[in-house]
């Protein structure tokens, strides 16, 4: 909780995090254009010239000035200098895992700097935020405006701290379980969760239109007939169906929301792999970069799904595709 007090005025911000405090600029000094034309009112007065005493350079010293010893040579001229110990070689710090050194990193756009804050170390990294959507959040608090109705203008207010929220955490709050809405990490996990609605929507849409002759778009139509499933009737009317899949959706939601780790919140592991794939850690990485590549490819082919029934003659993708035979 960040709490900050300027111009008599408290602000208080629900977000944790590191507030920094911005120095005001020091004013600058004023010039006192009098005082370079002012006389000074009296001179100044000169200093009086240094006696000399003359006895003193007649004046013999009593005694002789002695004679310094000579120096000891040190010994340590002769010693051998111990051989400088050899530094232990630094120890190269292991890749993170799916990462590789940044020479073996394949970036969306060859021969290009990637963002700062995609280091490489996240599944599927290629560099790719044109819009800056990952770049970590920073907010700024403001003072005051300058309010007198009486000035031809009222100066705006300064930045005097900003607020860097804590790492990615998520609490039990369903309707918000990210401590901050805009972390990578959060998108990570809505990427992965559309990804996976994609890759079963562009299947169930070519499947189910290749054994019913009914394309995606005309489905509603048929269900609000009769509900059925490739084909085959189902004991229940619309209504019916529509509550279960809203009890199942919703058990299926309020578990994934319940889920406080960030790593099992998108790769929940269990009943969700029954052949224990992702038990060995290469293969576990081999299998995360491949499910985001599909996801992302199956994103992109739904929208070409959307725009082909909207702008087109046809909303069947499968008669789309017949050119490929």
């Amino acid at each position: 909780m960040a709490v900050a007090v300027t111009n008599g005025a408290k602000t208080t911000m629900a977000k944790k995090g590191t507030l920094t405090l911005k120095k005001a600029a020091p004013a600058p000094a004023k010039r006192d254009f009098g005082s370079i034309f002012k006389k000074n009112d009296a001179p100044a007065k000169k200093a009086a010239p240094a006696k000399k005493d003359f006895g003193s350079i007649f004046k013999k010293n009593d005694a002789p000035a002695k004679k310094a010893a000579p120096a000891k040579k040190a010994g340590s001229m002769f010693k051998k200098a111990a051989p400088a110990k050899k530094a232990a070689p630094a120890k190269k710090a292991a890749p993170s895992v799916g990462r590789g050194t940044a020479a073996e990193r394949q970036l969306w756009l060859p021969n290009t700097n990637p963002p700062e804050w995609l280091d490489g170390s996240m599944i599927g990294d290629r560099g790719f935020d044109p819009l800056g959507l990952g770049k970590p959040v920073e907010y700024y608090l403001f003072e005051l405006d300058e309010l007198e109705q009486n000035n031809a203008v009222n100066k705006s207010a300064n930045v005097f701290a900003s607020l860097t929220p804590d790492q990615a955490s998520v609490s039990e709050d369903s309707l918000q379980p990210y401590n901050e809405v805009f972390d990578i990490q959060r998108f990570r996990e809505c990427e992965l969760i559309h990804g996976r609605w994609a890759m079963l929507g562009v299947m169930g849409a070519i499947v189910a239109e290749l054994n019913t002759g009914v394309s995606w778009v005309d489905a509603g139509k048929v269900e609000l007939e009769g509900s059925q499933y490739l084909g085959y009737g189902l004991p229940f009317d619309l209504t019916t169906l529509v509550i279960i899949e809203v009890i199942i959706m919703g058990y299926v939601e309020a578990s994934r929301n319940s889920e406080l780790d960030l790593e099992k919140r998108c790769y929940p592991g269990g009943a969700f792999d029954p052949l224990n794939l992702a038990e060995d850690a290469d293969r576990a990485v081999q299998l995360k970069t491949a499910e985001i590549k599909h996801a992302r490819l199956a994103m992109i082919a739904f929208l070409g799904f959307t725009f082909q029934a909207g702008f087109t003659g046809t909303t069947s993708p499968v008669e789309n595709l017949s050119f490929l035979n």
